[in-house]
């Protein structure tokens, strides 16, 4: 599988990308995942095909960037067992132009209001822009979507790659980068939310439209199945961190750092 496509994809904000390998991209977009709590201490990273299969390299990429990461002490590497996330705090590390600490300290109502005005607008642009491969990859995102099951860390590592492959599409880095910093906010809580019965099987649902809607380069039905997945992503946050300022105990879950 050719790994060319994931550093020109890559974001530009303080790199030289003729000078990292795809062993170092893929690296950073664990660390990333990390970063966002879609990755938590004590968790087992999904195994090498799989990762292979989602970030759209081979597995000796991956295999490379793991033996990278232990050696930094972020993830441990045990015989005969999955590889785990160490007890590391990551949070202070920008994921594209803010860290998810700087995201996280805004309120929900404005990070929502800012995603439907700007993510709306790159979004309408992807579709107008999207190429084959991009939409190739995203069939194959919607394929690993599936094969994740229930697992909702599985899922949203999926779901990261499928809109930031979206957002690439609209031809403005700036603007891509901007909204992926949206994207991560309250991660913490999109993990919880998408362990709620149905929650995996209707966002998959809101990804098949949005697929479909780019094949067909549909501006207006691409804009309307993401504010329809946008609101959704709202409402169950919202949800969420109304449970949550009632105390950990009304939803068994830890409260975001």
């Amino acid at each position: 599988m050719g790994e060319r496509p994931i550093l020109t994809q890559m974001p530009k904000v303080g790199h030289s990308l003729d000078r990292r390998t795809a062993r170092d991209v893929i690296a950073e977009k664990l660390m990333v995942l990390i970063a966002t709590n879609m990755l938590r201490p004590g968790d087992e990273l999904p195994g090498e095909r799989e990762l292979a299969q989602v970030l759209h390299v081979s597995r000796e990429t991956v295999r490379g960037a793991v033996q990278s990461l232990a050696a930094r002490g972020i993830v441990e590497v045990s015989h005969g067992s999955r590889t785990r996330v160490a007890n590391v705090d990551l949070s202070d590390l920008t994921v594209t132009i803010a860290t998810p600490n700087a995201i996280d300290s805004y309120d929900l109502d404005s990070v929502h209001a800012a995603r439907l005005h700007i993510e709306l607008k790159v979004v309408g642009d992807a579709a107008e822009r999207v190429d084959a491969e991009t939409l190739e990859k995203l069939d194959s995102l919607l394929e690993a979507q599936k094969l994740g099951g229930d697992d909702p860390m599985r899922f949203l590592i999926c779901d990261r790659e499928f809109h930031l492959a979206i957002y690439r599409a609209c031809g403005n880095a700036l603007l891509s980068d901007f909204v992926t910093d949206l994207y991560t906010y309250m991660m913490n809580h999109r993990r919880i939310a998408m362990s709620r019965p149905g929650a995996i099987d209707a966002s998959y649902q809101d990804h098949a439209e949005i697929v479909a809607a780019l094949k067909r380069r549909d501006r207006d039905a691409v804009i309307a199945a993401f504010r329809h997945h946008l609101t959704r992503i709202y409402e169950t946050t919202r949800e969420l961190l109304a449970k949550v300022q009632q105390g950990p105990e009304e939803t068994g879950v830890e409260t975001a750092r």
